[in-house]
């Protein structure tokens, strides 16, 4: 299995596929999904997979079904090969998937699965988006991987140090680089997070530098980039999430940009995107504050002596209000799903 350590395979891994290493089946993880067909990195090599009806069918939703950085069990035999089963993720980067807002239906979409690291890229051609940083952060914080902000195109910034310092006092803890692919700025700081073994993923919008970044990495121009605008504002070509090897250990996936960052289930990492806020409002007089007037309430007294921005107060509960709305409509189908199940539900 030493060819699968590479791609982060360990004795966790191995024990959880056990099961299906007895019924004669390979490990493999998903490098490329495309439309009805998946890549699988193994140790035989790159082989081209499908999902079965049978694992289709029997998943509760489209999110069970493989992404790429999962851990699969493969039958080799037929042409192509078939993905029998996902191995449990231990962790996820999930959104509520694009266009749907407004809908009657919500659905999770699973950007990718089992990464260690969270790259948030924004780029310094253009101002920071606060609002923007903090829904990505709450995200990553969910994924249970740890985040890390890079500002990309830092060429393009007078004094990227000082923006990073802005940054990093939103995002609280969360490691914040400077980091410009054509000036090779900040990409060693972002090659000691792939240690051997170590997954990333790089997420941020169209145009800040992405695949760009992940070339610089791999010392080759192996993914298409686009050219760049006046500005610095680079054209959306990454059409693909792919698990990439970085030389000298670790593994990235490179994404398309997300024109939409809608959260999914994320009350975690709301508050750890958003522990200052936290621990504000536990230092209200009732445990039941709302904070809208009541006596004692600290949050409003950090918004009076500005310690807290009333910019990010209102960006928490804007995200809140967006959880809570979600929350209610999954529960909402839930039960309508209850009562088409029940026997004699629908008619005599």
């Amino acid at each position: 299995m030493r060819e699968l350590e590479v791609l982060g395979w360990d004795e966790a891994w191995a024990t959880a596929f056990e099961p299906y290493q007895a019924e004669g089946l390979a490990p493999g993880r998903v490098a490329v999904q495309h439309r009805g067909a998946w890549d699988v990195l193994t140790e035989q090599g790159e082989v081209r997979a499908r999902v079965p009806g049978r694992l289709r069918h029997g998943s509760i939703s489209r999110a069970e079904l493989p992404v790429v950085g999962d851990w699969v069990a493969l039958d080799p035999t037929p042409s192509p090969a078939a993905i029998r089963a996902v191995l449990p993720r231990r962790t996820s980067f999930s959104r509520r998937a694009a266009h749907e807002p407004g809908s009657r239906s919500a659905r999770e979409q699973v950007v990718a699965a089992n990464v260690d690291v969270v790259f948030v890229a924004l780029p310094l051609s253009e101002e920071v988006s606060t609002r923007l940083l903090e829904r990505y952060l709450t995200l990553a914080w969910e994924s249970g991987a740890k985040p890390v902000v890079l500002l990309t195109k830092a060429d393009l910034e007078d004094d990227p140090a000082a923006v990073a310092a802005d940054v990093a006092a939103i995002g609280g803890e969360v490691p914040v680089h400077a980091v410009s692919s054509r000036t090779g700025l900040g990409v060693d700081r972002v090659h000691a997070y792939l240690a051997p073994g170590t997954t990333a993923a790089l997420l941020g919008p169209s145009g800040t530098g992405k695949s760009t970044l992940v070339n610089a990495l791999l010392g080759e121009d192996r993914l298409a980039t686009g050219a760049v605008r006046d500005g610095g504002a680079g054209r959306h070509t990454t059409t693909r999430r792919e698990l990439v090897l970085v030389p000298g250990g670790g593994l990235v996936v490179d994404n398309p940009g997300m024109r939409e960052v809608h959260l999914w289930i994320a009350d975690e990492g709301l508050d750890e995107a958003f522990e200052d806020v936290v621990e504000l409002a536990a230092q209200c007089r009732f445990s039941d504050c709302r904070h809208e007037g009541e006596p004692g309430c600290a949050i409003a007294a950090a918004l009076a002596d500005g310690r807290l921005a009333r910019e990010r107060w209102d960006s928490y509960r804007s995200l809140e209000r967006e959880l809570d709305e979600l929350r209610e409509r999954l529960e909402r189908r839930g039960d309508s799903r209850a009562r088409r199940r029940r026997p004699g539900a629908g008619g005599s």
